[in-house]
């Protein structure tokens, strides 16, 4: 009897066991099935972010491109509208020059701090407060009354305007992914060529409608129109730079920069300064004063001269495009880097060798088409020089070259600008100006042989 008590006893609790096994076994698949629901869950939840934080991105580059063609076109609106202002005025070429020299100058200064700004302040306030302080200072000229005033404005615009470039290289560092980010700065690069074009295509047009304040006002406004636009759409936008890759950063050994005064020691770098001297005094030229030159040469009013401008821009941005290709080619026809950049220099320096003929052009479109094949030259060199400088600099004093560059050519173009208003003061015209634009290339080729025969391309970590 004890026996078959004590049987009953095991057998009830190996049942027991066995249920208590299969509820155990029950738990852990609902536990598995709850993890894998929740784990795409997870996943579908990070899908939606991506795609949400993907389209946000294509909004920062549309904005920053709209935001550098509204740079170009606030910038232009003074020299477009001469005319009308001049006749206003009554005031000489030289004071006239004077602004356009006082917004060189500003500018060439200002690149000494807009990057320490942009790094302080970060990309969504900095770039949003330029454009603020830009579109009110573009606006204030429809407020000046005096060629003191005026200055203020024009400096007030250029050291907001200076801004523009160093955000948007940032912008795209921080919130584009390595494989969206050459694209995106492409896009946004060609910004500053539309603007150009659009300016004289539509400042001239709401001048002669409204009159010359409502064009500086219009043109400003559009500025808080993009600022609304800014602050909606980079609200909840994301650095792709991951925690982990922030962290590390943070405890890696930051190098020194070098000083300035030791990299214009380098006859590498003094290449790419005194060539940047020489030819950025030709962009400035032309960007201020070639609407002057058509309604001075060609007796064209105010609505007249913006499409013989516009085809200029027209071509500097072909020219523009023609670089990214030409130099490629040549280096896969067998030549040299050295050949190759060169070769590429110099079919640029020829081209723009016809630019004087321009003063005796029969009509404004011709006129034109020969300016805008010099500025396409222009372009194509200026890209060169770009590639040249990462060819030939080491990689940690690239950007440092390139703002002495800068520099220098702001500097070359304030100097421009005060002689063209001197000249035309003294009855001399436009031809001193277009020999000297049309003869710097080969100056400029000629510096850069003599500082480096041999374009050595470097280790990017020497």
């Amino acid at each position: 009897m004890a026996q078959v008590l004590f049987l009953r006893i095991i057998r009830g609790w190996s049942s027991g066991f066995a249920e208590y096994r299969h509820t155990l076994v029950l738990i852990a698949k609902i536990k598995t099935i709850w993890r894998i629901r929740g784990g795409m869950m997870d996943t579908q939840r990070a899908q939606n972010e991506f795609r949400g934080q993907r389209a946000i991105r294509i909004g920062l580059i549309i904005l920053i491109f709209l935001g550098t063609a509204l740079n170009y076109l606030d910038r232009q609106v003074l020299a477009l509208l001469k005319p009308m202002l001049q006749a206003d005025f009554k005031w000489t070429d030289q004071e006239f020059a004077h602004f356009g020299s006082s917004f060189q100058l500003a500018a060439a200064f200002a690149l000494l701090g807009v990057g320490w700004f942009i790094d302080r302040v970060g990309v969504r306030w900095g770039y949003g407060l330029a454009v603020a302080v830009w579109s009110m200072a573009g606006m204030a000229h429809a407020f000046a009354t005096t060629v003191q005033q005026f200055v203020v404005a024009r400096i007030s615009l250029a050291v907001a305007e200076s801004v523009n470039t160093p955000a948007a290289i940032k912008a795209a560092a921080t919130y584009l992914p390595t494989r969206e980010r050459s694209i995106g700065l492409g896009v946004i690069n060609s910004a500053s060529n539309i603007g150009a074009i659009l300016a004289p295509l539509t400042v001239p047009l709401v001048a002669v409608a409204f009159g010359w304040h409502a064009a500086f006002f219009i043109t400003g406004l559009l500025g808080f129109v993009w600022l609304a636009a800014w602050s909606l759409g980079t609200a909840k936008l994301k650095p792709v730079t991951s925690n982990m890759a922030r962290d590390m950063e943070s405890t890696r050994p930051k190098q020194k920069a070098d000083p300035w005064r030791k990299l214009i020691k380098d006859r590498r770098n003094l290449a790419v300064i005194g060539a940047k001297t020489l030819t950025d005094l030709v962009w400035w030229f032309v960007l201020f004063w070639a609407p002057d030159f058509f309604a001075r040469e060609f007796n064209l009013g105010q609505s007249g001269i913006g499409y013989p401008t516009a085809i200029v821009y027209v071509l500097a941005a072909a020219g523009a495009l023609s670089s990214g290709f030409l130099f490629p080619v040549l280096l896969g026809k067998g030549m040299s880097a050295n050949r190759a950049r060169k070769s590429s220099m110099f079919l640029y320096s020829l081209l723009i060798l016809p630019l004087p003929l321009a003063i005796y052009a029969p009509n404004q479109w011709i006129a034109a088409l020969i300016i805008g094949l010099g500025l396409f030259a222009h372009q194509g060199f200026s890209t060169n020089i770009f590639g040249m400088t990462a060819d030939i600099v080491p990689a940690r004093q690239v950007g440092s070259v390139i703002a002495i560059g800068a520099l220098a050519g702001n500097l070359s173009g304030a100097g421009m600008l005060e002689f063209t208003g001197w000249a035309l003061d003294h009855g001399l015209g436009y031809t001193p100006m277009f020999l000297m634009s049309a003869s710097a290339y080969l100056l400029a080729l000629g510096w850069i042989h003599m500082m480096q025969p041999e374009l050595v391309v470097v280790n990017s970590e020497e």
